[in-house]
């Protein structure tokens, strides 16, 4: 079985994951798998559901590298899952197939390459936030929480919503709702 899986980081990436599960669904998966989820963030529910359903013989199928990882050390954690339960993996657009000792090695190889290309781009973009604030034209991301705390605050006193509910509603994320309420409370003596 060809269990695919398709990834974007944010919801708004509708394109990117339609795109995703047409290629998947035309390579011949028999199921595909869709998640919106950063593939930094400690959860991936679906990715791990993908996982769980893989037996022997079964391939895990993605569209790109980094749709499944972002650091070889990932990428290692994720092969001896599968190996572990001696499914595969393929790379779409790298015609990778880990079923060949020759797939393993280039994946091994490719992986390195990509983990230091990222770490080679968050170094290009500390040198020029460096230089961007010493001629002081670096403000640093826009606090977008904190500029809805009116909304956040009216939502609460309306009383009929949960915090999960504030924090769809204004756009934010409930952790930001929890620093909100919390910053608005009074000060006890």
């Amino acid at each position: 079985m060809k269990i695919g899986y398709a990834r974007t980081s944010t919801s708004d990436q509708v394109a990117g994951i339609e795109k995703q599960v047409s290629d998947l669904n035309a390579y011949g998966c028999d199921l595909v798998i869709a998640e919106h989820v950063s593939a930094v963030a400690g959860e991936r529910p679906e990715f791990d559901r993908a996982l769980a359903m893989l037996r022997a013989g079964d391939s895990l199928v993605v569209t790109t590298m980094s749709r499944l990882c972002r650091a070889t050390k990932d990428l290692g954690h994720i092969q001896e899952r599968l190996e572990a339960v001696g499914a595969g993996l393929e790379i779409l657009d790298l015609k990778l197939d880990t079923g060949t000792a020759i797939g393993r090695m280039t994946l091994t190889i490719i992986a390195s390459v990509a983990q230091m290309e990222c770490e080679l781009m968050k170094e290009r973009q500390s040198v020029g936030i460096a230089k961007a604030k010493e001629q002081g034209k670096y403000k640093g991301r826009k606090p977008t929480a904190q500029a809805k705390a009116a909304e956040v605050l009216r939502l609460k006193a309306s009383g009929a919503l949960t915090n999960d509910e504030i924090a769809t509603l204004a756009g934010i994320g409930v952790a930001s709702v929890y620093r909100i309420l919390k910053a608005a409370e009074p000060v006890s003596a």
